[in-house]
Formats: C-alpha cells, sequence, structure tokens
C-alpha cells in the first residue's frame, strides 16, 4: 500500500508541474531534410495517442503549431507535417500557391511526403504508434484525407476546410474514420466534389461524416483569414471554429479510444 501511494503522489507530482513543450523534429525525403514540429504534455504518462497536422498551404507556421499545442493540452502528441521541406513557410499568396502546386501536381511527392511525416511521428518514442490520427486544415486537410486514401494505418482523419478531390487516384483503401468541417458558404468545393466524396465514402464501407457549416466561408478557423477576403470566399468564423474544434475532439477521444485531458473544448480564436 505505501508502494502505490507513494507511485501515485509521484504521478500527481509530476503533473503539477508538466508543460506544454513545442520542439522542432527533423526527418530526410529523398535527401531533402524536413522540419516538422512536435507538442507534447512532458509530464505525461504512458503512450498517448497521436496526431499528425497537415497545414494550410503557408507550411508548417506559427498557426499550424498553436493547433499542435492545442492537441497536447487535450493529451495527445501532436507533430506539425512540413509539406514543402527545409520547414519552408510563407505569407505571400502567389508563393503558397507555387508551393501547393508543387505538391499537388505530383501524386507520388505528395504520398510519399505524407507517409514520411507519418513515419517521423510513429518513431519519435512520444506516443502511441499504433493509435495515430491526421488531421489538415485547407490544402493539408486534402493531404490527410488522400493519406488516408493510399492505405495509411490511421484511426481517424479530419479535415477542415479542405478539397475533397482524389489526388492519388486510390480509392477503397481507408481504414480510417473520417470527418470533414467545411463550409457551407464555401464556394471553393463544389457539389459535384462532395458528391463524388459521399459516393466513394458509401462505396468503400467508410465509417464518415460530413458536417458543413452555415455561414461559414473557406479557411473558417483561422482568424488570419480576413487578411484576404478579396479572394472571395474565405474568412474567419468563431462560432464555426470553435464548434468544429468540440466535434473534432469527441471524434478523436472515439477514434483514438483517449480520454480526454485540458480545458481545450474551443477554437483558436475562443478565449483561453
Amino acid at each position: 500500500m505505501r508502494a502505490l501511494l507513494c507511485t501515485l503522489f509521484a504521478s500527481i507530482a509530476s503533473l503539477a508541474f508538466a508543460e506544454i513543450k513545442l520542439e522542432p523534429v527533423g526527418y530526410e525525403i529523398d535527401g531533402t531534410r524536413h522540419q516538422g514540429y512536435i507538442a507534447y504534455n512532458d509530464g505525461a504518462v504512458g503512450k498517448p495517442p497521436g496526431v499528425l497536422v497537415f497545414p494550410e498551404w503557408w507550411g508548417a507556421n506559427e498557426y499550424a503549431q498553436s493547433r499542435a499545442r492545442m492537441l497536447a493540452e487535450l493529451g495527445y502528441v501532436a507533430m506539425v507535417a512540413d509539406m514543402y521541406g527545409e520547414g519552408k513557410t510563407t505569407s505571400d499568396r502567389a508563393e503558397a500557391q507555387k508551393l501547393a502546386s508543387s505538391v499537388y501536381s505530383n501524386p507520388e511527392t505528395l504520398k510519399k511526403r505524407a507517409e514520411a511525416a507519418l513515419a517521423a511521428l510513429q518513431q519519435s518514442g512520444r506516443g502511441d504508434p499504433s493509435r495515430i490520427a491526421a488531421i489538415g486544415y485547407c490544402m493539408g486537410g486534402t493531404v490527410a484525407l488522400n493519406l488516408a486514401r493510399a492505405g495509411a494505418d490511421l484511426k481517424a482523419v479530419v479535415g477542415f476546410h479542405c478539397g475533397l478531390a482524389n489526388v492519388v487516384g486510390e480509392t477503397g483503401k481507408i481504414k480510417a474514420k473520417v470527418l470533414i468541417c467545411n463550409g457551407a458558404d464555401d464556394k471553393m468545393i463544389s457539389d459535384e466534389e462532395e458528391q463524388a466524396f459521399e459516393q466513394e465514402m458509401r462505396d468503400g464501407g467508410v465509417d464518415w461524416l460530413y458536417v458543413s457549416f452555415g455561414g461559414a466561408l473557406h479557411s473558417f478557423t483561422n482568424p488570419e483569414a480576413d487578411k484576404h477576403r478579396d479572394m472571395g470566399s474565405v474568412g474567419y468564423n468563431r462560432t464555426a471554429d470553435h464548434r468544429s474544434w468540440r466535434m473534432m475532439r469527441m471524434f478523436l477521444d472515439e477514434a483514438l479510444d483517449h480520454r480526454p485531458a485540458g480545458p481545450a473544448e474551443r477554437g483558436i480564436g475562443s478565449p483561453r
């Protein structure tokens, strides 16, 4: 009994002084260094499930890193993937489009870079490599969905305001549960694209959920989206951000058999 109490008090003490840490993590793809970021609770006990975060076309920037931190607050180990190499990011739309096109235009490149990021998380030693999900924003959501289409060993995939096109051209291989959170007023996603996605999910026997948030535009989870309203169907929506994050949380907790921690029932633009 005394030993048990000592162990219990030691665990409580470690949690009391625990903090969320964000560290760079490097990995190579065809001789090119890629730099992601891994977030974790340094007081976590055991091997928590992992979440791979695929960023918007801006790259693995502070926004993507903040989402990884939020996931770590929930008790996950979260890693932001670098889809461009050398940790490259940009705030210029023309450059972002160029970088994103370099990935989208070559399905093998997209697949290889996504799989390498998944392997880096699995091999990080921070979490349980058998319980991993992938989430993504805009371009990143498309990457996560296509990683699942390629047959990756994922428990769940969540896409926020993401394209639904099958970039890798593979079907019937999805093992993950799939949640898509898109804006009802997002003109970048066509009705035909939605219909094709839904049919693919049905044909593949996938456990899937598609949620369309009323009044929400493209990039509705990112407060910086309001700087690009001249693009048309783009803008931040705090309510949709908050609701979609809560929905993702419940979805991941179920799929990864995870007991949540922390207060993160909020969107990134919600009060802390």
